[in-house]
């Protein structure tokens, strides 16, 4: 996966300008300078917009027009999510809305006190999800490959204060996992995205969207050796104002051989991250050839 090294894009001055006008005019003319920002990128980010369009085009069933739109909406969409995050997180604005769509299962896994594992992907928005999660009452944990850079991060978190979950960053010591037994060990939940992988990771195939990608194995290795229960969350923005949180049922695979379980798990994530972006296609944040 070539096409993507495991880090974030944009710079300190960008969340600056657009911090210092969230909290002086609001949601609104942050959007206004926002298209601005969209046509720069949908006219200059030719790998990642190359790859957008063979998404809406071939994996979607776009036509030509609707896919170089889709382009252009998912730049802004994605625009939008990050913006609404400084302005949710930092209390800026205060006025959107949710639905939560299978709440319940999340509060019945804490409730069972086996901890549990939550696996999401780089669809919606993430960072939206995980301060929607503070809801349950206990700690969530989101392991994390640590890409974005870190004055970025010191910024952000000056803004917006002390974030509503915990960080477990992926390191090539392994400690990750050790605090992730941890958590575990405390009933707290771990949540992690599981369509992403580097360069180097194992992976598995599956069909998706009807053709061949890769899946890293990282993260159902950990869910099956950990044995806990699983869930699929995502969390979607619907309105300007209004974002729309998914989670299934919790799903139990220890009755299963190791294999089985590993593939059974895999399959059931992929599956329902394929109904996810087939209803949310422009909220598809992979900027490189997922199927590559």
């Amino acid at each position: 996966m070539p096409a993507w090294e495991g880090k974030s894009r944009g710079n300190k001055t960008g969340y600056r300008i657009f911090v210092w006008i969230l909290k002086q005019g609001g949601l609104r003319p942050a959007y206004l300078l926002l298209r601005f920002v969209t046509l720069y990128y949908f006219f200059f980010s030719f790998k990642s917009s190359q790859a957008l369009y063979s998404f809406y085009r071939c994996r979607i069933g776009y036509g030509r027009i609707k896919s170089i739109l889709g382009i252009y909406r998912n730049y802004f969409l994605l625009g939008q999510t990050l913006i609404d995050k400084v302005a949710l997180m930092s209390g800026a604005v205060n006025s959107f809305t949710f639905n939560f769509d299978g709440e319940e299962h999340l509060h019945q896994m804490v409730s069972d006190g086996k901890g549990g594992i939550l696996l999401s992907g780089h669809l919606g928005n993430w960072d939206i999800a995980g301060h929607l999660l503070k809801r349950l009452n206990t700690v969530i944990n989101i392991v994390i490959f640590d890409g974005e850079h870190e004055q970025i991060k010191t910024y952000l978190e000056s803004v917006t204060g002390e974030r509503a979950v915990k960080l477990i960053l992926i390191k090539n010591d392994l400690s990750h996992i050790y605090e992730i037994s941890s958590a575990l060990k405390r009933n707290e939940l771990i949540c992690m995205h599981a369509d992403r992988f580097l360069p180097g990771n194992k992976t598995q195939s599956h069909l998706f969207l009807g053709r061949e990608a890769k899946f890293p194995v990282g993260p159902f290795v950990l869910t099956s050796a950990f044995n806990v229960p699983v869930s699929f969350v995502f969390a979607v923005k619907e309105t300007t104002l209004h974002y729309h949180f998914f989670a299934t049922k919790e799903k139990d695979y220890s009755g299963l051989p190791k294999n089985e379980r590993m593939e059974k798990m895999t399959r059931d994530y992929v599956n329902e991250l394929e109904i996810k972006t087939r209803n949310y296609p422009q909220q598809w944040f992979n900027f490189y050839d997922f199927w590559k």
